[in-house]
């Protein structure tokens, strides 16, 4: 869907995010880790994010598209704001500063994210930004912040439909271009279709938190998919460049994920135009879910430019054992994914290429082996897809003068 111009209240579409972001974000794994001394290599400070960045450089993740690195929760200083109503952040954990900490990631090529809330305070009771919206925006923008996420915690319904477009337009009267993440309708229940994403659009925002957070595990994860799956039809419509659907972070190289999983999180993450946020330790991950993250195939399903969500058929439910999840891409293809939910032992999926939006004879291509497979007429069988794992497939049209 795409929107130009503001509806209603705030400032309207900002210009960003006219592919879903990518990068590293603190929160899955390191949580609210204050004490340095009992925590010294799992502790938020300085120290961790010059790490991660570091490691985004270094093991290629930045080459390929992550190229943020995303403070979350408990970097302020926890007594309050300053004599001049400022955020600070604690400064024994970040001795340096937050510009400073800006400093060195975009030094590095990479973008800095960091956190607040639309609450007197955060979700972990550190100060927020509710009625200091445009202090706060003055201020993100004078370290250099790139990205930021908004949490909602402790504020309610009512109030975020206020506080979230004034913060999106303190944003943009900041100087600096900076990517709008907002955890509002996450705070409002499980229904999508009662959520005013409109209105989410025209407070600029460019991503938002859909539902619950994830967690390190497989059961969060599927259930997180379900929820996709089954209100597809309404996020369809409200997805597109500027605006995401935020599925939370990607627990590849989390280590609470199977092989198998890992890949079905990667497939339906960008097959959904999900942000691709990694929320893993980046010193701890294996070589295996490396390269799951380093999918350039992968990775291109994510950010193609034609800028459309993908769904699940509407042939099949949550309940389905087997499941067929596609996105149309640029320049007719079509990615697709094959995700055995239920049956422990590895079973055959089928997608028929009439139900794609495809015809004729097509070529296709193997995302995680990287290669070709052939081309194929009417339908394709992937056979013993394993519990839990998603065959990932690109599909292009043949044109009938090649054949």
């Amino acid at each position: 869907m795409m929107v130009s111009a503001a509806a209603g209240p705030g400032p309207g579409p900002n210009g960003l995010a006219q592919l879903p972001p990518m990068g590293w974000m603190s929160w899955e794994i390191f949580r609210c880790h204050v004490n340095c001394t009992a925590n010294p290599d799992t502790c938020i400070n300085q120290q961790l994010y010059e790490a991660m960045t570091d490691r985004i450089v270094q093991d290629g993740y930045l080459t390929v598209g992550y190229n943020q690195v995303s403070v979350d929760d408990c970097w302020a200083n926890k007594t309050g704001r300053d004599s001049q109503g400022k955020l600070f952040p604690d400064a024994s954990r970040f001795p340096s500063g937050m510009k400073a900490m800006g400093d060195y990631m975009h030094e590095r090529g990479v973008r800095f994210g960091t956190y607040t809330d639309e609450g007197w305070t955060t979700c972990q009771h550190y100060p927020g930004s509710q009625d200091y919206e445009e202090v706060d925006a003055v201020t993100f923008a004078s370290w250099g912040v790139d990205y930021l996420k908004v949490d909602g915690c402790h504020r309610r319904a009512p109030g975020m439909a206020v506080g979230y477009p004034a913060m999106g337009t303190a944003l943009q009267s900041s100087d600096r271009n900076i990517t709008y993440s907002c955890s509002w309708p996450a705070y409002l229940g499980g229904n999508e279709s009662s959520k005013p994403f409109g209105d989410m659009i025209d407070a600029g925002c460019n991503l938002w938190r859909n539902w619950d957070d994830i967690q390190c595990g497989w059961g969060s994860a599927s259930a997180i998919i379900d929820h996709w799956g089954d209100y597809g039809e309404i996020l369809v419509q409200w997805a597109g460049p500027g605006h995401w659907h935020d599925m939370d972070m990607l627990l590849i190289g989390a280590g609470c994920l199977t092989a198998e999983e890992e890949r079905t999180q990667m497939a339906i993450w960008a097959i959904s135009a999900s942000p691709l946020i990694m929320g893993n330790d980046l010193r701890k991950v294996s070589a295996e879910s490396k390269a799951i993250l380093l999918n350039k195939q992968a990775i291109a399903v994510s950010q193609d430019p034609l800028g459309k969500m993908g769904r699940r058929h509407p042939l099949f439910t949550s309940e389905s054992p087997t499941q067929v999840w596609s996105r149309p891409l640029a320049r007719g293809d079509v990615a697709v994914g094959l995700y055995n939910k239920i049956n422990s032992s590895g079973t055959d999926i089928v997608v028929k290429f009439s139900d794609i939006g495809l015809s004729g004879k097509v070529s296709i291509l193997d995302i995680w082996a990287g290669k070709s497979l052939g081309i194929f007429d009417d339908s394709f069988t992937a056979k013993d897809v394993p519990l839990h794992d998603t065959v990932f497939l690109r599909l292009s049209p043949v044109p009938s003068t090649v054949v």
